[in-house]
């Protein structure tokens, strides 16, 4: 049994996805299974479970009988002490093979918070028996349709000025934390996961300008200045504000180039941020 944790986040539910095709049996932990199932269907072959990664107890009930974890959960200032407790509850239970959605700069001086989290987590799982996979994608693709609406009005803001950034599609990381699941070859190992190219965000304002036939500018900030416009304007809780200027900053200290992990792992190209944008056109778009 695969058991997914973080199963409502972008790359679990597609993950749940990519296994429900390939008929094999899963299970699915939420703090809220009610809203998980309806979610994701009253007829999909899932198993669906009730935990709280705050509560052990719940989370040794929820793994009982599963042979590997894949576990995604979202960044919050509390990720690496819930993580670290979902890790002691698969140790306990027996689990084998636990797959963790991670971070590139996961390092013990990282500059950015989250990822100094990611590598304590990291840590604690090679201190148990359990043989672990590291996944460790660049930027979330998905991520830009948060910055929709303003780009509806033709404005994209950063502080990173000319910095390349790789992007990639949560579904190609479900799909590399499948075949790690169902191929024990692949077990084991660390993937850096990128697309196929990284953009600047002038380079991305002109993509963006060009799909929607409409100017978009990249408006360059301060970092300060940035980190007030995502309070203000993203109305972002002051933690993810921080964490989004950090990300951005290391982009500039540390240029991003793309690797072919993705096309080794799954015998095909990445997916393209070209063919992202197209595919939600709509949302960068206005309507009558």
């Amino acid at each position: 049994m695969i058991t997914i944790v973080g199963a409502t986040g972008a790359t679990g539910s597609a993950l749940i996805r990519r296994l429900v095709e390939r008929e094999v049996p899963c299970r699915a932990v939420s703090r809220t299974p009610g809203d998980l199932r309806a979610a994701i269907g009253a007829n999909t072959p899932v198993e669906i479970v009730g935990a709280d990664a705050a509560d052990p107890q719940t989370l040794r009930d929820a793994f009982e009988g599963s042979a590997q974890l894949f576990l995604a959960m979202a960044n919050s200032p509390r990720q690496a002490e819930l993580e670290t407790n979902v890790i002691d509850a698969a140790a306990h239970c027996g689990v084998r093979h636990v797959v963790k959605l991670s971070a590139p700069a996961a390092e013990p001086d990282s500059p950015v918070a989250v990822s100094r989290g990611h590598w304590r987590v990291e840590e604690h799982l090679a201190t148990t028996e359990m043989t672990a996979t590291l996944l460790r994608p660049y930027a979330f693709m998905h991520k830009l349709l948060l910055n929709a609406p303003a780009i509806t009005e033709g404005v994209l803001v950063g502080a990173m000025r000319e910095a390349p950034c790789n992007y990639i599609d949560v579904r190609d990381i479900a799909d590399v934390a499948a075949e790690t699941l169902l191929h024990p070859g692949l077990a084991g190992a660390t993937y850096t996961l990128t697309g196929p190219r990284a953009f600047s965000h002038p380079e991305l304002a002109r993509l963006l300008g060009e799909l929607t036939r409409r100017p978009v500018r990249y408006v360059d900030l301060p970092p300060n200045e940035f980190h007030s416009h995502l309070l203000s304007t993203a109305h972002m809780p002051p933690w993810l504000a921080h964490h989004v200027v950090e990300i951005q900053q290391l982009a500039m200290a540390r240029p991003e180039s793309p690797n072919d992990t993705i096309e080794t792992v799954l015998g095909r190209p990445a997916r393209t941020l070209h063919a992202f944008l197209r595919e939600h056109l709509h949302m960068f778009t206005k309507t009558a």
